[in-house]
């Protein structure tokens, strides 16, 4: 008679849970606000989460005929932005060939919710949508040119095997950018933006997406992920070369670029 194989504790929020106990939780998380996602970003940040992920993608430089691939994409933002990029920089080279993205989600509701926006019809036949675990990707080795992550590593029940998948699919000389809450670089700033998060976000949440445990699961989240030089250890272990990391906001955000080798 075989072993039960007792699965690996990871966190969810401040909870303990089993990993596919956090996958299916995160399912439901996303699957409730999805309605209201890319509303909840503007409210939450002011706005400022489309300059860091702005920023963000002028560091990845797309160019004309890559291939990208958006993990934990969502609603397709930066893959559309991704697109756009790599058309002006087509343009100013006078280069034809077309760059082409995938979005890549766990959540069907949040995949849904991105191919219902109105601005999908000038990529058509250029950005496509999967459902997809980030930790098991359905691609070949070394696929992609670009990989990005947008908020969504830190949702994962095992981010060094998604790190993992990421370097897998990656060309060699391809980049991957990773956006992320993260640790301010002031003490005072992080206390007084814990303040912020514990006490505004869920009622935002309440208020607007009649939500307020998914986003009290948020900002626990934010709480639990590990610091910008632990995370780029982590990025150096699964393969990645030249990692460096830009903090946004004080470090409200940061973003951990590095490439495939």
């Amino acid at each position: 008679m075989s072993e039960t194989k007792t699965e690996r504790k990871v966190s969810f929020g401040f909870e303990e849970v089993t990993e596919s106990e956090k996958v299916a939780r995160v399912k439901g998380v996303f699957r409730s606000v999805a309605s209201r996602y890319d509303l909840m970003n503007d409210l939450m940040s002011a706005g400022v989460h489309r300059l860091w992920k702005h920023d963000a993608m002028n560091k990845l430089n797309p160019q004309p005929g890559e291939r990208h691939l958006d993990v934990a994409g969502g609603t397709g933002e930066l893959a559309r932005a991704f697109l756009e990029l790599a058309d002006k920089a087509g343009k100013r080279r006078g280069i034809a060939y077309k760059a082409t993205a995938i979005v890549c989600d766990i959540n069907d509701a949040m995949l849904e919710a991105g191919k219902a926006r109105a601005d999908n019809a000038k990529w058509d036949g250029r950005l496509d949508w999967v459902c997809a675990d980030g930790q098991s990707l359905p691609y070949p080795d070394r696929t992609f040119d670009a990989v990005t992550v947008s908020f969504g590593i830190r949702n994962f029940a095992d981010r060094v095997a998604g790190l993992e998948e990421f370097r897998r699919v990656l060309k060699p000389g391809g980049r991957l950018g990773i956006l992320e809450f993260s640790h301010m670089t002031a003490p005072a700033l992080q206390a007084a933006y814990d303040t912020y998060s514990y006490n505004v976000i869920p009622l935002l949440g309440s208020l607007v997406a009649g939500d307020k445990e998914s986003y009290q699961y948020l900002v626990e989240s934010i709480r639990q992920f590990p610091d910008q030089e632990t995370f780029r250890s982590e990025m150096e272990n699964a393969g990645f070369a030249r990692v460096s990391v830009i903090n946004f906001s004080g470090g409200i955000a940061a973003l951990h670029f590095g490439w495939a080798v």
